[in-house]
């Protein structure tokens, strides 16, 4: 992929899956990272500073009227090449996951971070996007090509759902994973892949200590197994290890 734009990059699986892009034998030309306060992200300016690839962009993400001004940024930069990868990483968790102690503001936050962004982010990039697709139109569909991939959660499964409680962060991720589905069919038109993808608990701030699996790890595989998805994953809902998860 020449370019991508990755959301929730200040710290745990968005500033993992930027290592993990710099150190592919053909990285990214355009590496664009967002967080809400530049001045929090560390580690991400230092990665920064050593990657030219890596453009740091500063957004709330809940700003929407900001929107435009980030996409004219990328396209200054990216040019008549438009975008190839939009990669909806950031993400809400509350504390608060039983019926007893759910609240309004919770609820709300989670979906609007969770479901709502990813939305209207993606209606943003699509005249981005829809230009990448048509500069690389003899490119099988991937994300080589244009492709829009949202970090979901087997959480929101309904299916796989046997415990109960979390209300607010399973039902925004099983709303993204409905928006992701709608996507892939209004999208197939032009060549779009959209996929929603389970990174598996990892320990991070919002997966704790005792998650099994480390940022590096679940950065990796996840980059492992976009670089490989086609059309036939379209629509799907997958595992960081390619497996296909139930609704």
């Amino acid at each position: 992929m020449n370019s991508i734009l990755i959301t929730g990059c200040n710290r745990g699986l968005g500033l993992g899956i930027v290592k993990t892009l710099v150190k592919l034998p053909q990285p990214p030309k355009h590496i664009f990272a967002t967080c809400r306060d530049s001045d929090k992200a560390t580690e991400l300016k230092d990665l920064a500073a050593s990657h030219s690839s890596i453009h740091i962009l500063e957004i709330d993400l809940l700003n929407f009227n900001n929107y435009g001004n980030l996409i004219s940024q990328i396209s200054e930069v990216v040019k008549d090449g438009g975008l190839n990868v939009l990669f909806n990483n950031a993400g809400f968790a509350p504390k608060s996951t039983r019926i007893t102690t759910v609240k309004l503001e919770e609820l709300m936050r989670a979906l609007h971070t969770n479901t709502v962004v990813p939305i209207m982010l993606s209606k943003a990039c699509l005249p981005l996007l829809k230009r990448a697709s048509i500069t690389n139109k003899n490119i099988a569909m991937g994300v080589r090509r244009a492709a829009i991939i949202n970090m979901s959660s087997i959480l929101g499964s309904i299916e796989a759902n046997t415990d109960g409680a979390i209300y607010a962060y399973r039902t925004s991720k099983a709303a993204l994973n409905a928006a992701t589905k709608s996507m892939s069919i209004d999208l197939l038109k032009d060549g779009i892949l959209c996929v929603c993808l389970h990174p598996g608990w990892v320990r991070t701030d919002m997966g704790g200590d005792n998650a099994p699996l480390d940022v590096s790890t679940s950065s990796r595989m996840i980059i492992e197994i976009l670089l490989k998805f086609n059309e036939m994953n379209n629509g799907g809902f997958y595992q960081y290890d390619g497996q296909k998860l139930p609704w």
